[in-house]
């Protein structure tokens, strides 16, 4: 039975998003097929081998110990302010990504990372059926982030059409950024941080074939970086401990914000309806809970976190998810899947706004498009929970 739910999913995936492709009859399947049967594969080995749980826990210990050292600058500077014993979210799953944040900055600094990412991207792109741009910025966007991504191909950005602009910005919303995966396996297990991580790499490229499909010709088919801006160590290291601590500060104010506004829309909605506003949206989204591979009896409290990231952000379903006692062991690893990524509304300005500062004209376009690329990453997400939903 699982197996027939998770091929209605896979269709169901398909042909929602078929339903609102650009260019039908330029869809090349072959990659499709073959990125499809990789992500298969991938979940298969992650989830299913010990190979696999090996890969996950070192990648994890990795990030364990990484925290623990950023857990030193914490405790040097605010370790008065937390009792023994008792986790402030602020200080042990934010502060943490200003120290994340400057070891990317080192890797960046000594070439490593974009050694890394260009050589993935151009493997990427004999899987992918797609430029050398659009798999660079795939790889990119996993590591840097939704926003910063773009300053490091803003060459080329006003160059785009808008098919090729779309499949950035998909790539862009699908994965998240490593900056923050440390806080993500603090709240939910670490092996489905990494599964959602790999699974949404291949899965965006699938939605976006579909979506947005085209072929990029050998003179289009350039990849040109934007060199960082010549700097000192001190400098950038300065720079990026100050991204680092502007990111954790945005994410917990977005938090306050949205998890006191979804309170009162919950109490507004309870006192007039007598139901939740956030159950109701469960209901609204049990259908996709349950082709995911979510038992019946539990699609709606499912449903209501799907939904919940998507209005707000994957850090308050997260935490709503974590409050979770009743739901099955399957549930809690699909849900978590589902949860690793950038598909929501706020995404939409936030990626807008990056391409905008680098070129008005077409973060103007972006901005057209963004309901659509929601979809789609949305798409990603559900494709991404529906096969690791095969191995839980």
């Amino acid at each position: 039975m699982r197996y027939l739910i998770a091929i209605l999913g896979v269709l169901v995936v398909f042909g929602l998003t078929y339903a609102v492709s650009s260019r039908r009859r330029n869809i090349s399947y072959r990659p499709l097929y073959l990125m499809f049967v990789l992500q298969v594969l991938l979940a298969f080995a992650l989830l299913h081998t010990a190979v696999g749980e090996l890969l996950i826990g070192g990648f994890a210990s990795i990030f364990e110990k990484l925290l623990s050292y950023a857990g030193e600058g914490v405790n040097f500077v605010f370790g008065g302010l937390v009792n023994p014993g008792q986790m402030t979210f602020f200080l042990s799953v934010l502060l943490p990504i200003i120290f994340i944040s400057a070891l990317i900055g080192i890797l960046q600094y000594t070439m490593i990372l974009p050694f890394i990412i260009k050589y993935i991207g151009l493997v990427l792109s004999k899987v992918n059926g797609m430029g050398k741009l659009e798999s660079y910025n795939a790889v990119a966007s996993a590591i840097l982030g939704q926003s910063e991504v773009f300053i490091s191909v803003k060459k080329q950005i006003g160059l785009l059409p808008k098919h090729r602009l779309y499949t950035l910005c998909a790539s862009a919303m699908s994965t998240v950024s490593m900056s923050i995966v440390g806080a993500y396996m603090q709240m939910i297990n670490p092996k489905y941080v990494v599964t959602a991580l790999v699974l949404n790499l291949f899965g965006g490229f699938i939605i976006a074939s579909i979506i947005n499909p085209y072929t990029v010709s050998k003179e289009e088919d350039i990849l040109v970086v934007q060199d960082e801006e010549k700097q000192s160590f001190f400098e950038m290291l300065g720079e990026y401990i100050m991204d680092g601590f502007k990111v954790a500060v945005i994410v917990a104010a977005m938090l306050v914000g949205f998890v006191a506004l979804i309170a009162l829309i919950n109490g507004i909605f309870t006192g007039i309806f007598g139901i939740s506003f956030q159950v109701l949206l469960g209901y609204l989204f049990a259908p996709f809970a349950f082709v995911m591979g979510v038992p019946w009896k539990e699609v709606v409290a499912a449903g209501s976190i799907m939904a919940t990231k998507m209005v707000s952000n994957e850090f308050v379903a997260m935490l709503d998810l974590g409050k979770q006692t009743a739901l099955s062991a399957r549930t809690i690893g699909i849900v978590s899947v589902f949860l690793v990524s950038f598909a929501n509304f706020s995404s939409i300005g936030i990626i807008a706004g990056a391409v905008k500062g680098l070129h008005e004209k077409q973060g103007n376009v972006v901005a057209r498009f963004g309901l659509k690329l929601l979809y789609g990453a949305t798409m990603v997400s559900v494709l991404s929970a529906t096969v690791a939903g095969l191995f839980l």
